[in-house]
C-alpha cells in the first residue's frame, strides 16, 4: 500500500517549488531534512549519508531524530553538490572541503568555471542548432561554424605560463592548420584516451601496473604528437613537463573533469609519475 511519496528518489519540480514556499514562509533560519532534499534535488537517504561520512552534518539535530539545516549549513551543502556535479567522489570532495576554508572565495572560483561552462556550451548549442539546420536546409556545412564552442583556447594562459608563449603559439598554429576530419579525428582519440583512463581508475588497478603503465605510454605518446609540447616531434616531453601536467590535472578541477574528477586525476598522476621515473 502506497502511504506517501518515496523519500529515496529525488524531487519532482513541484515537489521542489512547494518545499521553496513552505520554507518562504515560515522565515525561520533552519529547515527540516524533507524540504531541503527535495528543495536542492536530492534525496533525505543522500543527505543522511553526508551526515554519517561527515561531509555535511546538520546544524542540529532533534529529540525526534529529525535532522535541521542553518544557512551555513546549506552553503557547504551547495558546495557538495557543486563537486558532485563535476564528476567528483566522497573521499575527493572532503579532501576539496578540507583545503578550502573560505567559502565565499571557493564559491567564487565555482561561479567562474561555472559562468565559461555556460558560455561553452550555450555556442556548442548554436553549433548544432545552426549544422541542424543547414543539413534540413542544405546548406554547405562550413567548419568554423561547426566546432564553434568546442575551444582548444580555454587553458590558453596556463599553457603560456608554465611553457611559454611559444608553446602555445606552435600548438595553436598546429590546430588551425587541421582540417575539420583532423580536428574530429583528433578529438576522438583524445576521449578514447581519457575514457580508458576513468575505466582503468574506476577498476581500481594499480598505477604501477602493466595496464595502467601501457595508458601512461599512450599518454606520453599523445602528447609528443602536440606542437609546441616540450619534446614534441623528438623524443617526447621532458621528465619535468610529464610529472607537472599530471600534478596539474590534480590541482584544477577543468582538467580533472576529464578523468572522472579528482580520484581519477590522482590516478592518472601516479601512473605517469610512475612511467616518469622508470622511462624518462
Amino acid at each position: 500500500m502506497n502511504t506517501g511519496p518515496d523519500r529515496s528518489m529525488p524531487a519532482e519540480p513541484r515537489d521542489r517549488a512547494r518545499a521553496a514556499e513552505r520554507i518562504r514562509r515560515t522565515g525561520v533560519g533552519e529547515w527540516g531534512i524533507a524540504d531541503i532534499a527535495r528543495l536542492a534535488g536530492t534525496t533525505s537517504r543522500t543527505l543522511r549519508h553526508y551526515d554519517d561520512v561527515g561531509l555535511v552534518t546538520p546544524s542540529r539535530i532533534g529529540g525526534n531524530g529529525y535532522r535541521y539545516y542553518d544557512a551555513d549549513t546549506l552553503v557547504r551543502l551547495q558546495r557538495v553538490l557543486l563537486l558532485r556535479e563535476l564528476g567528483l567522489g566522497i573521499p575527493a570532495i572532503a579532501e576539496v572541503l578540507a583545503g578550502q576554508g573560505d567559502d565565499t572565495v571557493a564559491l567564487r572560483t565555482h561561479l567562474e568555471w561555472l559562468s565559461q561552462e555556460r558560455e561553452r556550451i550555450g555556442r556548442q548549442i548554436a553549433s548544432v542548432e545552426r549544422t541542424i539546420q543547414d543539413l534540413e536546409g542544405g546548406e554547405q556545412l562550413m567548419a568554423d561554424d561547426m566546432f564553434d564552442g568546442f575551444d582548444h583556447t580555454q587553458y590558453k594562459d596556463e599553457v603560456e605560463q608554465r611553457w611559454g608563449k611559444d608553446a602555445y603559439a606552435r600548438s595553436d598554429a598546429w590546430w588551425r592548420s587541421m582540417s575539420a576530419d583532423e580536428k574530429k579525428a583528433w578529438q576522438g582519440r583524445a576521449a578514447l584516451l581519457g575514457s580508458d583512463w576513468i575505466e582503468a581508475a574506476q577498476s581500481g588497478i594499480d598505477p604501477r601496473s602493466d595496464e595502467a603503465q601501457a595508458l601512461a605510454r599512450r599518454q606520453f605518446e599523445w602528447l609528443r604528437d602536440i606542437p609546441g609540447t616540450p619534446g614534441a616531434g623528438g623524443g617526447g616531453p621532458t621528465k619535468q613537463y610529464f610529472v607537472g601536467l599530471g600534478e596539474m590535472y590534480v590541482a584544477d578541477e577543468r582538467f580533472a573533469v576529464n578523468y572522472g574528477g579528482v580520484e581519477g586525476a590522482t590516478f592518472v598522476r601516479d601512473a605517469m609519475k610512475e612511467y616518469a621515473d622508470r622511462n624518462l
